[in-house]
């Protein structure tokens, strides 16, 4: 729209419903530049998502990489805290939290998690503004993809796509800092020795980013992400969606920006087209809600700026309920929410109580399948073990071995096991009696570790103990 105060608002016929073929081509959508209240809620919450994505795996702690997911030493590093493929009960419930939070967050307020900090959503409103600085607003683009090759087409062309490439890259190499050690990576890369395996998929998500960022964009959301096809099952008349008013906004027609209507029978909606203009999925909000639409409010603020300009109330579109909508009142708890957050607040819990009790030490006892017992020269029976000692902290340790409820036994071997920080130490034990101890023949017993300078650190372990019969 123009600024000035005279002009009439261009007639367009309202977008029609109809079928979709996949199959058929698509058309590619140019969206409009727009800003305004929600365009800055995602702006605000895109730029820290963004900054922590590209700042994390930069950041030292005690020493090493923030955050480093070390898959050849079977560790990830998060902070303080080191997990291990033991902890993958942590991962699974951590996976569950996720799920339920996102299910309750999408029956309250719909998809806004598609709308302000999905990753396909932040990376193609990225893209989206490289295309806007490099070539022009819409109808620039419109225009000189229209036009014939000249040179400024081909640079702004080469500038869009470089810089595209560029993002992309730099994705793709912080992704894998996450995997690989990003200070090693950079200089391997500067050196050109970076292995094979890095490289690959450095290329691999350079491409995939370059792609559904910049050519496939809506693409990506309406028949890729599985989360696009099954999100309406979690709806109701109470969900916050993004919605037009038709009761207030039809007939819709164009007149004079005037805060008095010539034409009483007309509501408030222009025609103006502006919010499928704007809009990155190409749809138009008008002809009710759609599996396509993300939530993003785009639609909200380029209605608002025109109910702005034209005197009118705003909210002609905005983020309501089919409830209210109808004239009723909007229900912030309901059995489905509350299951929800009962679900969340239990798998949380669980997650915090694991977390806070999570003994960084395993062992593991094996008995000698060879010779349930062995008699040696002085008559005492003796049953050989094999422990595996990990010691999940980043500190070095030395540990007590005991054993208990077997009476007059005996520990032959290493009983004060010093164990690094990572390591996993494998050795050979041996466990006698005398002969003439009073034991059942296959006697359970444990096996006790205790740090000597950390007595929270202490693990048992059961076994048996086999001896000949009497």
């Amino acid at each position: 729209m123009h600024d000035s105060h005279d002009i009439i608002l261009k007639e367009v016929a309202p977008a029609e419903v109809g079928e979709v073929d996949l199959y058929q081509r698509r058309e590619k959508i140019y969206t409009r530049k727009i800003e305004g209240f929600f365009q800055k809620i995602r702006l605000y919450t895109g730029w820290p998502l963004l900054l922590a994505y590209f700042g994390l795996p930069w950041l030292i702690w005690d020493s090493r990489q923030s955050v480093l997911f070390d898959l050849p030493a079977r560790k990830f590093h998060i902070f303080g805290l080191t997990l291990w493929p033991q902890d993958f009960f942590l991962l699974a419930l951590v996976l569950i939290i996720a799920a339920y939070g996102l299910f309750m967050v999408t029956a309250i307020v719909g998809r806004v998690w598609c709308g302000y900090t999905c990753p396909q959503t932040v990376w193609t409103a990225i893209y989206m503004y490289l295309e806007q600085l490099f070539e022009g607003s819409r109808n620039q683009r419109i225009k000189r993809d229209k036009a014939p090759w000249s040179i400024e087409k081909f640079y702004r062309k080469i500038l869009k796509h470089g810089s595209w490439l560029f993002v992309a890259f730099l994705t793709a190499f912080t992704f894998i800092g996450y995997f690989y050690p990003i200070r090693e990576l950079i200089v391997d890369l500067c050196y050109i020795r970076v292995s094979v395996w890095p490289a690959y998929w450095i290329l691999f998500f350079t491409l995939a980013t370059y792609i559904n960022a910049g050519w496939m964009r809506e693409q990506v959301c309406q028949y890729m992400c599985p989360y696009a096809q099954f999100q309406s099952v979690m709806f109701d008349h109470h969900t916050l969606i993004v919605s037009y008013n038709s009761l207030r906004g039809e007939t819709r027609g164009p007149r004079k920006r005037t805060s008095k209507r010539v034409d009483s029978s007309l509501g408030d909606c222009v025609d103006c087209q502006l919010c499928v203009q704007v809009c990155p999925t190409g749809i138009d909000i008008r002809d009710g809600l759609q599996y396509q639409c993300t939530g993003c409010a785009l639609c909200i603020d380029a209605c608002n700026s025109v109910m702005n300009k034209m005197g009118y109330s705003p909210n002609l579109i905005s983020y309501t309920s089919e409830s209210a909508l109808a004239g009723g009142v909007m229900h912030w708890f309901r059995p489905r929410i509350v299951g929800y957050l009962s679900v969340f607040i239990l798998m949380v819990a669980l997650f915090v109580y694991t977390l806070v009790n999570r003994t960084p030490l395993e062992m593991t006892v094996t008995r000698d399948r060879g010779d349930l017992f062995v008699r040696n020269t002085n008559g005492h029976i003796e049953n050989i073990y094999t422990l595996h000692i990990m010691n999940m902290t980043n500190a070095t340790y030395r540990y007590n071995l005991s054993v208990e409820n077997l009476a007059n036994a005996h520990l032959i071997g290493n009983r004060e096991p010093e164990v690094r920080a990572g390591e996993d130490l494998h050795f050979s034990i041996r466990l006698k009696v005398p002969p003439d101890a009073a034991a059942p023949l296959n006697q359970m017993i444990f096996f006790n570790l205790e740090a000597q300078t950390d007595t929270e650190l202490k693990t048992k372990v059961e076994s048996r103990f086999i001896r000949p019969e009497l």
